[in-house]
């Protein structure tokens, strides 16, 4: 721990314990000059970073899984461009490379019988893996930076954060430890730090006019893609309105083209999959399953449809990451509309019924006589990994939260910047995927049939720059936090940031400015870009595109 920072630390706890009717044990206070809250893989980055700056840290893991997405069954790495990745997250995605590289990596296929991105010869990363080699990975690189996560969660009831003006002094968790810091990093998919801290934030998706966009708001024209292909009767007796809908459709869709609501492209579980006899649990039916849950993809079957509504992409092993694919897959449409902000419990359950959800569908399409035969065998022979996931069933232990609270920061990056057309004159890192949003809702179209709606996938012209001040709260409201996964940005823009190897990106950049702003005695909103600038170049990171080569 630097000097003085020790007296401060204890400072900050003292102002918190004004405010308690009880003092924690010594062994709860825990104190720091850096708090990293969430062990994604934004939060293992960032907190790596803070050691290797000489910064002391506490990396609280408040969902039981080191990793995040990257570790719970996400495999395929969205990337965009590739080369738009640098720093300590190239650096993973190159030791994952090099875990292949061992012939006594492969167990259940060749090497040469596997053709995926990274895996070719002549890349020096792998961007296709397995969940448990990704959780490995990330086990040594914390235990080399001398890096223990602290398993807890925020208590987000009043006094949960402790701030001296627009200053964090320290947090409170569930088990009442209290964690005094510096600086603060809300490395979460929710953003319930940001939030307990006072942030501004959004939810849900922007009107198009509000930010000058195009592709925000209700999409129903945009909304080609994973879409009923015949007309699917939605109400639960065919033609009969007064029946009522069958599950899962918005009575209330789908709302003014363009408009703004608080609704959220969907979540599901990205499944790891396989089709080798001897490593494989088959398929179970949940003791919840309703029939009438799926009752649309068996018409949608039954009007011509021959999709396997799924997308497994082959990982290492004979393994898959698979995620939604069609017009009734692995999302669970408008089933998360309350999530971002919930309480733990009512997140739990939400997540339980997503889980059942897939059960069921997966259990249906193996075994439903109105699904196609040809349907039916490719899910047969199929079923999760077993030696993946063990102690939590063979099944990811984490929802694949696309997109939580979002910051509403110093700026906002929109439509216009991922499209090249403002471009940022303090960039951090990069994105390159498409702008790409997964359905919102379901609902009843003119004609009568049902539609998806909020699917939007549009391709960016070449990687753009991201600011940092889209990492940055509002001077007025946090002056030592730092945001680089839930980032101040629109909802059609975050489809396009929302990958994980550009949280792992955002997440050493915030770490090094927020360095920069301990050593320089200034509030986050104050660090010399320029400064910083140099300092993330000599750390690998790509900021301006095309990369110049080395």
């Amino acid at each position: 721990m630097k000097s003085g920072t020790l007296g401060w630390c204890f400072f900050g706890l003292g102002l918190w314990l004004a405010s308690c009717r009880s003092l924690p044990s010594p062994e709860r206070a825990l104190l720091a000059d850096v708090c990293v809250y969430g062990a994604t893989s934004a939060g293992v980055i960032a907190a790596i970073t803070a050691k290797q700056q000489g910064l002391s840290v506490v990396l609280i893991d408040c969902d039981g899984w080191v990793g995040g997405l990257t570790t719970s069954g996400l495999g395929a790495t969205d990337v965009g461009n590739k080369d738009a990745i640098g720093g300590l997250a190239r650096s993973f995605y190159q030791r994952l490379r090099a875990h292949y590289d061992e012939p006594s990596a492969w167990t259940r296929e060749r090497r040469a019988d596997f053709k995926s991105r990274g895996h070719e010869p002549g890349n020096d990363a792998a961007w296709t893996f397995e969940p448990s080699v990704a959780q490995a990975t990330f086990a040594a690189m914390l235990h080399t930076a001398g890096i223990t996560p602290v398993v807890a969660r925020l208590d987000r009831g009043a006094g949960g954060v402790s701030k001296d003006g627009a200053r964090l002094l320290c947090l409170r968790t569930e088990d009442q430890r209290v964690v005094t810091a510096r600086l603060f990093v809300d490395c979460t998919y929710e953003g319930d730090l940001l939030a307990a801290a006072g942030c501004a934030f959004a939810v849900g998706r922007e009107a198009n006019a509000q930010y000058g966009e195009t592709l925000n708001g209700v999409q129903t024209a945009n909304a080609t893609k994973h879409q009923f292909t015949a007309a699917v009767d939605p109400f639960v007796v065919r033609g009969e309105a007064a029946s009522g809908l069958l599950p899962g459709i918005d009575p209330a869709g789908p709302g003014v083209e363009g408009s703004q609501d608080a609704r959220m492209q969907a979540y599901c579980y990205r499944l790891c999959t396989t089709d080798v006899a001897d490593n494989l649990v088959p398929w179970s039916k949940p003791a919840t399953y309703d029939p009438r849950q799926y009752e649309l993809l068996l018409r949608h079957f039954e009007a011509g449809s021959t999709l396997a509504p799924w997308h497994p992409v082959g990982m290492p092993n004979r393994k898959t990451d698979t995620n939604n694919n069609g017009a009734f897959s692995t999302d669970l449409i408008g089933g998360n509309y309350d999530y971002p902000t919930a309480d733990y419990a009512t997140r739990a359950d939400l997540a339980r019924a997503h889980r059942d959800y897939q059960e069921g569908l997966l259990w249906t399409l193996a075994n439903d006589a109105r699904v196609p035969a040809k349907v039916r065998a490719e899910f047969a022979r199929y079923g999760l990994a077993k030696d993946e996931f063990v102690t939590t069933g063979h099944w990811p232990p984490l929802l694949y939260v696309r997109e939580g609270r979002r910051l509403v920061g110093e700026m906002v990056v929109t439509e216009p910047h991922c499209m090249g057309v403002q471009v940022v004159a303090d960039p951090v890192g990069m994105g390159a995927y498409a702008m790409d949003s997964h359905n919102v809702q379901r609902h009843v179209a003119a004609d009568g049939s049902v539609r998806n709606e909020g699917d939007v996938q549009v391709r960016v012209p070449v990687p753009y720059g991201i600011s940092y001040r889209a990492l940055v709260p509002q001077r007025a409201h946090a002056s030592n936090l730092l945001v680089p996964v839930c980032v101040s940005s629109s909802h059609i823009a975050y489809g396009s940031i929302r990958m994980e190897p550009v949280f792992m990106v955002l997440a050493e950049s915030a770490m090094r400015a927020g360095a920069l702003a301990l050593e320089l005695g200034v509030p986050v909103q104050d660090v010399p870009y320029t400064v910083l600038r140099e300092r993330l170049l000599a750390a690998g990171q790509a900021l301006a595109w095309p990369v110049p080569k080395k």
